[in-house]
């Protein structure tokens, strides 16, 4: 049942859990490592027709996990993280759809990942767990969707990481793609980006709970990562939105304080931020996910994105945001130029939201009537049948 206060929610829903490449069949890595078994846990919405072709993979970004959308319980205050485009009547029409969230490989919200027990040495992986890339993450999710019996996608959609996610799906497994949604990302991380993500991972390594990698069981590096996530925050937002939501507002005072405790809005928001992110990630986590996103650059092996993306047979969507100074404009326009000189059907939309990088989470108004209109041709065009008439 839709949950009692919100009648467009999918409404109560559970976690599952798959795990394969048990040994001696373990996934070789990008890397040339393996790992194995793996689990990914994951979530689903809607049904399925009646010739499983109506599924749609969402993708999630750095900090996203595998509740998308509803909630676990009838008094939970934080329903999924997409929750406002997942749903009866939103852009992701779960009447329409049937909608797949998973958790990345090297993730810490159910999937295999740094805290998961290595069953070599019956410890956590820590730092030993090996190098992924979010083509690892991809063919994690392929066998996801094998096991849901779903031969081809309806689409493959995320923001940011899982922007990218849904490029490599595309580029990778162009039959198994009907469209690709990738949503304010990028072919590959600027300078300026791993810059960034680098300033966060030494964060977390420089704490003293972090002994190399090797703290669980005692206490985490909880300063330095939530150091890590107060710097990432800060590239998620644009100068409009942190003007808008708080200025040069003190924080319950009238005058300064001077000294180094809290003075302004902007910096009691982020301490925040920071401090509650602590307690559902992993450090070791987040320096392997942001490595991976480092690594992401569609244009290998051949130094051409033009090359990469000339054997893509899904129809794509394109969104951007004009305030994203994480992944601007300019960065999603590559990606259509490299679609429209293969001849590959893509249409580009940018919005003009004050939001900056987060605007895929929030500005669900104009993006989400682009993705309903998009998904609805799309699945005409192909003879995709609702769930509801199968």
């Amino acid at each position: 049942m839709p949950h009692r206060k919100d009648p467009g929610s999918v409404g109560l829903v559970q976690k599952q859990f798959y795990t394969f490449c048990e040994p001696p069949h373990e996934m070789e890595l990008t890397s040339g490592a393996k790992l194995g078994p793996i689990t990914l846990a994951y979530e689903t919405y809607g049904r399925l027709n009646s010739d499983r072709s109506n599924a749609i993979l969402i993708l999630h970004a750095l900090s996203g996990d595998s509740h998308a959308a509803g909630r676990y319980a009838e008094d939970d205050k934080h329903p999924g993280w997409w929750d406002n485009t997942i749903g009866p009547g939103k852009a992701f029409d779960t009447e329409k759809y049937f909608v797949i969230c998973s958790n990345v490989v090297g993730g810490c919200q159910g999937s295999t990942g740094p805290a998961s027990i290595n069953p070599a040495t019956g410890k956590e992986y820590g730092l030993s767990f090996p190098m992924i890339t979010v083509h690892d993450m991809v063919r994690a999710q392929v066998r996801l969707v094998d096991h849901l019996g779903i031969d081809r996608l309806l689409a493959v959609t995320g923001g940011s990481m899982g922007g990218m996610q849904a490029l490599r799906w595309a580029v990778s497994y162009p039959d198994r793609v009907i469209a690709s949604i990738p949503i304010a990302t990028t072919s590959k991380l600027s300078p300026q980006g791993i810059a960034f993500n680098e300033v966060g991972r030494v964060a977390i390594m420089a704490d003293p709970n972090f002994h190399g990698g090797d703290y669980y069981g005692r206490p985490a590096p909880r300063e330095g990562l939530a150091l890590a996530r107060m710097i990432g925050h800060i590239t998620y937002l644009s100068d409009d939105s942190m003007h808008e939501k708080f200025g040069r507002k003190l924080r319950g005072k009238k005058a300064f304080g001077y000294n180094f405790n809290v003075d302004f809005e902007v910096e009691s928001y982020l301490r925040y931020k920071g401090d509650t992110f602590v307690h559902r990630f992993d450090a070791n986590s987040y320096l392997y996910i942001t490595k991976a996103i480092d690594y992401f650059d569609l244009s290998l092996p051949d130094g051409s994105l033009v090359k990469t993306v000339e054997h893509v047979k899904a129809k794509f969507l394109i969104i951007s945001f004009k305030s994203d100074w994480l992944y601007p404009p300019y960065q999603a326009r590559e990606i259509v130029k490299a679609l429209m000189v293969n001849g590959v059907d893509v249409t580009y939309c940018e919005i003009d939201s004050r939001y900056g990088h987060d605007a895929f989470l929030l500005d669900e108004g104009e993006m989400s009537k682009i993705i309903t209109n998009f998904l609805a041709n799309v699945a005409e065009r192909n003879g995709i049948r609702e769930a509801a008439s199968s």
